[in-house]
């Protein structure tokens, strides 16, 4: 019942704020042109967590909820795919594996791999 009552917490906290952005931009705050493409442009990377056995995403995802690793399911192509991220350097996706994968060697989940994957091409 304490876990249930975790990962409801979480995800009632994770939709907070949704759609209620408020932006001010100023003159001196609002960035010049020329530096919004550069940004916009670099690509950003995603850990894809991929059971071996035929297990419901919902088992996976609460089990990394459990043990501190935020995810989100993108689907696509009649298939669902569970990533963790978007993370804005490859060597901070490739960290974030590294604890997934002691988690998972902690925990004996011997069926579960992951890859780190280009956000872009995970959607």
């Amino acid at each position: 019942m304490r876990k249930l009552a975790m990962v409801m917490a979480v995800l009632v906290l994770a939709g907070c704020g949704e759609g209620t952005s408020v932006e001010h931009k100023t003159a001196s705050t609002a960035a010049p042109a020329s530096q919004a493409p550069a940004t916009a442009a670099a690509p950003q990377w995603d850990v894809e967590v991929k059971g071996g056995t035929v297990q419901a995403v919902s088992d996976l995802t609460g089990w990394l909820i459990e043990h501190g690793f935020v995810s989100y399911v993108s689907a696509g192509g009649g298939k669902e795919r569970i990533l963790i991220g978007p993370f804005s350097s490859k060597a901070e996706a490739e960290a974030r594996q590294v604890q997934l994968t002691a988690s998972l060697e902690r925990a004996k989940k011997q069926n579960v791999e992951s890859v780190v994957v280009e956000h872009n091409a995970a959607q």
